[in-house]
C-alpha cells in the first residue's frame, strides 16, 4: 500500500534523524564520549572516603564513607561528622586522608570557614590516629608564621601529602596565595610529624592562572610522578608529570576529566590488586561526583553512574585504602 503525502514526508523526516541519530553515535564512539570503563575487582580490604559537605560552618567538618569494592560508597555515622574540630577556624575543607610510614593514619586540611570569604583563610589543620576511630593531635599549621612573603597568606587550600623516600619525609603541599599575589600557585614543604613543617617552597607556578587542587601520584610503570590539578582555563583537570616528587612540573599541561560540567578537588586511588586507578572530583556546579578510570594515568574512560554510588553530597575529599578489619571496626563505631 503506496504511503500518503503526508506519512511520506513523516517517514523521510524520521529517516533524516535516524541517519543525522547514526552519525552522532558513531562521532561520540569515536571521540570516547560513549565509551565507559569496566570497574575493576578489588582483591582484598576495603575502602575509606574522607569528605566534607557543603559551605556551612556546619557542613564543614570530617565526614567519613566506606566501601568493599572502591565504587559504591555508604556514608558511616549517618553522614554526621565523625570530627569536630576545635582550633583554628574550628571549619575543616578539602581534607586528604593517608596511611604514614609509621602505620598511623594522617588528616590534612584546609582550615578554613568559608562564609568569611574565599581568601581568608592562611592555615591548615591536621590528626593523627592509630585505628581511624580516635583522632587526636589536632595541630593547627599557620603558614603565615614562616613570615616574609608568606606573612601577608590569604589562602592555603587543600592541602596533601606524599612520602618521599629520598628525604626519609612526607611532602606536604598545597595552594598558597598572599594579597601581594592573590593567583594561587602550587608550594611545598617536608613534616615528620604533621605539626611542623619547613619553610615553604614553589611546586608549580603558572604565570597569571590559578592552580589549586594539586594531587601527586607516582606511576611505578614510567617512574615519573603525575600532578593533576584544577585547569582553571576550562573547569577541567589535567597533570603535568616530573621525575621527582618535588619537580620540575614543566610539561604542557594534558586534559584528562572527561565530566559533562565543570570539576576540581579531583583524587586518584588504586584498586586493591589491580593496575587500575580510580579519579573522582567533585562536579561542583552540579553537587555530584564524577568518576573515571585509568591504568596508565593517561588515557581515561569514564565510568557509568550505575557503576559508582556516592549520593551522599560529598565535597572534595579523598580515599585511602583499608583492611576488612578496620573496616568492620568502624561500621561498628559509626553505624551506617
Amino acid at each position: 500500500m503506496a504511503l500518503s503525502k503526508p506519512k511520506k514526508i513523516l517517514a523521510a523526516a524520521v529517516g533524516t534523524l535516524a541517519v543525522a541519530a547514526g552519525v552522532t553515535v558513531g562521532v561520540l564512539y569515536a571521540t570516547g564520549v560513549l565509551k565507559f570503563a569496566k570497574p575493576a575487582e578489588s582483591t582484598s580490604g576495603a575502602y575509606l572516603f574522607c569528605y566534607f559537605v557543603g559551605n556551612e560552618p556546619a557542613q564543614e567538618r570530617i565526614h567519613f564513607a566506606v566501601s568493599t569494592d572502591g565504587y559504591h560508597f555508604e556514608p558511616l555515622n549517618q553522614n554526621e561528622p565523625v570530627i569536630l574540630q576545635t582550633l583554628g577556624k574550628q571549619s575543616v575543607r578539602d581534607p586528604y586522608i593517608l596511611r604514614g610510614e609509621d602505620g598511623y593514619f594522617y588528616i590534612i586540611g584546609t582550615d578554613m570557614k568559608s562564609e568569611e570569604g574565599w581568601t581568608s583563610n592562611h592555615a591548615l589543620v591536621t590528626w593523627k590516629s592509630a585505628d581511624l576511630i580516635t583522632w587526636t593531635d589536632e595541630t593547627i599549621v599557620d603558614i603565615r608564621d614562616f613570615g616574609g612573603e608568606f606573612a601577608a597568606t590569604t589562602r592555603a587550600w587543600a592541602p596533601q601529602a606524599i612520602w618521599d623516600k629520598e628525604k626519609q619525609a612526607y611532602m606536604v603541599y598545597w595552594a598558597n596565595s598572599t594579597e601581594e599575589n592573590d593567583i594561587a600557585a602550587m608550594y611545598y614543604a617536608y613534616t615528620t610529624d604533621f605539626k611542623t613543617l619547613t619553610t615553604p617552597q614553589p611546586l608549580y607556578v603558572r604565570e597569571g592562572i590559578q592552580t589549586i587542587d594539586g594531587d601527586i601520584v607516582y606511576n611505578a610503570q614510567n617512574g615519573k610522578y603525575y600532578m593533576y590539578f584544577k585547569h582553571d582555563e576550562d573547569q577541567t583537570i589535567a597533570y603535568v608529570t616530573a621525575e621527582s616528587p618535588v619537580g620540575p612540573y614543566a610539561d604542557e599541561p594534558v586534559v584528562v576529566s572527561l565530566a559533562p560540567t565543570g570539576v576540581e578537588g579531583s583524587s586518584m586511588y588504586p584498586i586493591t590488586g589491580t593496575d587500575t586507578w580510580v579519579m573522582i572530583m567533585d562536579e561542583y556546579g552540579e553537587g555530584r561526583f564524577f568518576a573515571q578510570q585509568t591504568t596508565d594515568f593517561e588515557n581515561f574512560l569514564k565510568l557509568r553512574r550505575s557503576d559508582y554510588t556516592m549520593d551522599f553530597n560529598p565535597r572534595h575529599g579523598s580515599v585511602v585504602a583499608i583492611t576488612a578489619e578496620e573496616y568492620d571496626a568502624l561500621v561498628e563505631a559509626f553505624g551506617k
